[in-house]
Parts: C-alpha cells; sequence; structure tokens
C-alpha cells in the first residue's frame, strides 16, 4: 500500500509539473489605442485598410517596449468619450488637445504642440482674420478650433459671428477636398494636420495670425492613473532611447512641434 501511495504521489506530481509546463502562460496585456480614423499625420486608416500615423507608430512602439499587445481602435471622432465610457478603448490618443479638457481624463504627458490657423488657397482675398467676415469657413467637427470658434467668452466667437457660415465636416480630409472645389473660402484647422494636408499640394498656405495655441496628451479615463502612470514611463523610455525622436522624423510636418525631451542623468 505503501508503495502504491507513493507511485500515486509521484505520478500526481509529474501530472502537475507537466500541466505546469504545457499550460497557458499569462495572458499579455492588450493595449487597445482609440484614435480618429481620419486625422492624418497623426492617425488613419490608409487605401488598403492600414492603420498608420505618428499617434499609431508611437503606440505600437510603446506596446512592443512593455510587452503589450496592440490593438487599433478607429472611430469617428465624435464618437470618441462614448468608445471610451464604454470601455472599448483603453484612452484617446490621436491629436488630442490637453487644454480646457484638464479636468475631463486622466491626462498623459503631453508630447505634442500645435496651433490653430486659417487655410486659405492662394490668391485669395483674404489676407486677415478680419477678412473672413462674409465669407465661408470649414472646421472638423470636435476638434479645438472647431471649440474655438464656438467660445464667445476666451475663444473666437465673435469672429465666428461674422462669417457668412461656418461649415463643420466629420474630417479635415473632406473639408479640404471642399476648399479645393471652392465649396468654401478657408478652413479653421491645426496646423500640423494642415501642413500635413497641404503636403505635395501647391497654392495653400495659413494667416499669419493665430487662432490659438495648445498641447497634444494621451486621454485615459478619469479612474485610470495606474495605466497613465506605466503609459508616462514607458513615453519618456521611448524619448530616451531615441524611438520617439526616430518616429518623429518620418513626418517632417509636425517633427519641430514635438516638445518631449530626454532625461537628464
Amino acid at each position: 500500500m505503501k508503495k502504491l501511495l507513493a507511485i500515486g504521489i509521484s505520478v500526481l506530481m509529474v501530472a502537475a509539473m507537466l500541466c505546469g509546463c504545457t499550460g497557458k502562460k499569462s495572458e499579455t496585456r492588450v493595449f487597445k489605442q482609440g484614435f480618429d480614423l481620419d486625422y492624418p499625420p497623426y492617425s488613419y486608416i490608409d487605401d488598403n485598410g492600414q492603420v498608420g500615423g505618428f499617434d499609431v507608430e508611437l503606440c505600437k512602439a510603446l506596446c512592443e517596449y512593455k510587452g503589450w499587445t496592440y490593438e487599433a481602435v478607429p472611430f469617428n471622432w465624435d464618437a470618441k468619450d462614448a468608445e471610451l465610457n464604454a470601455g472599448n478603448c483603453d484612452c484617446i490618443w490621436s491629436g488630442f488637445t490637453k487644454n480646457g479638457r484638464e479636468d475631463d481624463y486622466a491626462w498623459s504627458i503631453c508630447y505634442s504642440d500645435n496651433t490653430q490657423m486659417i487655410m486659405v488657397p492662394d490668391g485669395s482675398d483674404i489676407k486677415t482674420l478680419a477678412d473672413l467676415a462674409g465669407k465661408r469657413v470649414g472646421v472638423q467637427t470636435a476638434t479645438s478650433a472647431y471649440d474655438l470658434l464656438q467660445d464667445s467668452e476666451e475663444g473666437q466667437g465673435e469672429l465666428c459671428a461674422t462669417f457668412e457660415k461656418l461649415e463643420v465636416y466629420d474630417t479635415y480630409t473632406i473639408a479640404f477636398n471642399d476648399l479645393q472645389a471652392g465649396g468654401i473660402d478657408a478652413i479653421a484647422i491645426d496646423v500640423t494636420s494642415g501642413n500635413f494636408l497641404m503636403s505635395g499640394t501647391e497654392g495653400y498656405h495659413f494667416l499669419d495670425e493665430v487662432l490659438g495655441s495648445e498641447q497634444y496628451g494621451i486621454g485615459f479615463r478619469k479612474d485610470d492613473t495606474a495605466l497613465r502612470d506605466e503609459v508616462n514611463e514607458a513615453l519618456q523610455a521611448l524619448v530616451d532611447n531615441g524611438t520617439y525622436d526616430e518616429i518623429g522624423k518620418k513626418y517632417p510636418e509636425i517633427y519641430d512641434f514635438l516638445c518631449l525631451k530626454p532625461s537628464e542623468n
């Protein structure tokens, strides 16, 4: 009996060891990046259905650094809060302005500066912001430029009131196409996004005057501070090891606006 008992125990121990060796490993965290599906050069879906852009590349690099599995969650920009609050994504990371939203999310460190400006065709009679009176101006919905034009106290609401019409678009790509077709006279847009749209296309420029300025960060749900802190640490590591700069150089339209610096050791 003792021999049988000892053999039985040995068999159980071997079986447990085999299970431990062949069983599934602890699952890697899946990090879900929520982003605007048409906001180049920060995030977009190309004609082949592939996701790309500075923010997408940086997030993928961060996931690789952390050993996380990357998952893209593209959406129309005005659905960003619904997607985040429903848990469909872990963050909003897509040229997302922190200014004016400081208390609405748990924010990462800011990684890019930006400004809002007015884009017009070369030869336009619009030379200053005052010349926008009586003109048709386009803007993307739920963007900083849109918010500025709706704010009469601290923004450009009074300027907007002088327009013939403010045309609101789902994406800046559509707005730019309408500008090219003559459907609108100007676009209120983030300068980095405007630079990308104008790259390789002659005949457009910004007015000298600035509508507003801002910084981009990553917005998490307010109670996800632990995840935010992990991302901050990894983001700074990517700055320190040169990955942030390397990715930035692929996007010359925004490179000069990138604001993170290596740690001083």
